[in-house]
């Protein structure tokens, strides 16, 4: 029976809720409960009080956990093994990749080529803002920041708060100093 109601909801996220108006629109009353009902028998654990706005894409959403007061943000492109942590914003149309894929073998084309899944950990209090990217493997750490359009190719520190592409540390939100990752010396 469970897997039936996987089902029905997935169908039902895909046909309508993901079209709903945004959660914070004037005429977007009850979207926002509708999709929380729906995400919350597709994801493999979802918090108390998300959001998963209008236009978000997650897959089948099994191997996707959510915890409380965490928000996906309108039009983001998520995939799982995914885990996000408590009180996590996230801005509009950013991408978490988990898989990509192989190109070390010349006699296979690439696109038959393809890499493990690696698990992407976003733990508890982080803003990931706008059209971010986060690649496969990553861990972002608590209280992190990941500026509007970074792309994350390593690990976030905690409180670090990160931009660019490749993303890098500008400073800590706790006051910790930046080390130079060339010389040694501190910022």
């Amino acid at each position: 029976m469970k897997k039936i109601s996987y089902y029905i909801c997935l169908i039902l996220y895909y046909a309508i809720g993901r079209h709903l108006p945004g959660s914070d629109l004037p005429y977007g009353f009850g979207t926002k409960k509708i999709r929380r009902f729906l995400c919350k028998r597709i994801f493999l654990k979802a918090g108390k009080n998300i959001n998963v706005e209008h236009g978000a894409f997650f897959g089948s959403g099994r191997d996707i956990e959510v915890g409380d007061r965490t928000g996906i943000g309108l039009n983001c492109r998520i995939a799982g093994p995914l885990k996000i942590g408590s009180d996590v914003m996230m801005g509009p149309d950013v991408m978490i990749f988990t898989q990509n894929h192989e190109n070390n073998r010349i006699d296979i084309p690439m696109n038959l080529q393809t890499a493990p899944k690696k698990p992407v950990v976003i733990e508890d209090d982080v803003w990931i803002a706008a059209r971010v990217i986060i690649l496969p493997g990553i861990t972002v750490h608590k209280g992190a920041i990941l500026g509007a359009g970074a792309v994350v190719t390593k690990d976030v520190p905690e409180y670090a708060v990160v931009g660019g592409n490749p993303a890098r540390i500008i400073k800590f939100r706790n006051g910790n100093q930046i080390q130079n990752e060339n010389t040694g010396d501190k910022k």
